[in-house]
C-alpha cells in the first residue's frame, strides 16, 4: 500500500542496494532486435524522416550563425526525452523524466555552456540582449534585472515543465485507476475507457514535451549566437 500519492515515484526496485531504477533509460538498447539496427524498416525510415524534419527546423531557429552540425545534439536530446518519455507508460517502469535529478542534469549543462560560450566569445552581444531594443531611459535598470532573472530561472523552468507533465499525467492514471476495486461494473468499463484516453493524451503528452524541451533549448543557444 502506498504511503502517499506521490510515492510511486520513489526509487525502490534494487539489488544488493544498488538501484535499478534509472535502467530504464538505457533499457530500450536491450529489447530492440538487431535487425532494426542493420537492415532499414519501415519503422527505421519513417524514425529517420522525423529525425531529418526537426534537424531542418532547429537549423532554421538556429539561423545562418549557428555551426554546422550544432543541431545533432537538440535531435539527441529530443530522442533521448522521448524515449525515457513512452518507456514510463510501461507498468512498473520508473519514470526518469519524472524526477528533477534528471530534467535538471539535461537542463543545466546545456544552459551553462550556452552561457559560458555567449560570455565569453560575445560579450557586447549578451549585454545587448539584458536592454531590449527601443526601452526608455528610466526603465533601463528594470529590464536588466527583469532580463537577468529571467535569464536565470531558464534551466529551472525546462526542467520542472517536464518534470511536472510526466507526474501529473501519471498521477491522474494512478488516481483513476486505485478506484477500480470499488467501482460496478458499468462504471469499471467506463474507467477502463477513460484510462485508454489518458493513456493515448500521456503518448502525446510524452511527444510534446520531448518537442518543447528541444526547440526551447535550441531558442536559448540562437540567442547567445
Amino acid at each position: 500500500m502506498m504511503s502517499n500519492l506521490f510515492s510511486m515515484f520513489d526509487p525502490s526496485t534494487s539489488i544488493m542496494n544498488m538501484s535499478l531504477n534509472w535502467l530504464s533509460s538505457v533499457i530500450g538498447l536491450i529489447i530492440i532486435p538487431m535487425p532494426y539496427w542493420l537492415i532499414p524498416t519501415r519503422f527505421h525510415i519513417l524514425w529517420f524522416n522525423i529525425l531529418y524534419t526537426l534537424h531542418k527546423e532547429f537549423k532554421t531557429l538556429l539561423g545562418p550563425s549557428g555551426k554546422s552540425g550544432s543541431t545533432f545534439i537538440f535531435v539527441s536530446l529530443f530522442s533521448f526525452i522521448m524515449f525515457n518519455n513512452f518507456m514510463g507508460l510501461f507498468p512498473y517502469v520508473f519514470t526518469s523524466t519524472s524526477h528533477m535529478v534528471m530534467t535538471l542534469s539535461l537542463a543545466l549543462p546545456l544552459w551553462l555552456s550556452f552561457m559560458i560560450y555567449g560570455w565569453t566569445n560575445h560579450t557586447t552581444h549578451m549585454f545587448a540582449h539584458l536592454v531590449p531594443q527601443g526601452t526608455p531611459a528610466a526603465l533601463m535598470p528594470f529590464m536588466v534585472c527583469i532580463e537577468t532573472i529571467s535569464n536565470l530561472i531558464r534551466p529551472g523552468t525546462l526542467a520542472v515543465r517536464l518534470a511536472a507533465n510526466m507526474i501529473a499525467g501519471h498521477l491522474l492514471l494512478t488516481l483513476l485507476g486505485s478506484t477500480g476495486t470499488s467501482m460496478s461494473l458499468i462504471m469499471l468499463n467506463i474507467l477502463i475507457i477513460a484510462q485508454i484516453a489518458l493513456l493515448m493524451l500521456e503518448s502525446a503528452v510524452a511527444i510534446i514535451q520531448s518537442y518543447v524541451f528541444a526547440v526551447l533549448s535550441t531558442l536559448y543557444s540562437s540567442e547567445v549566437n
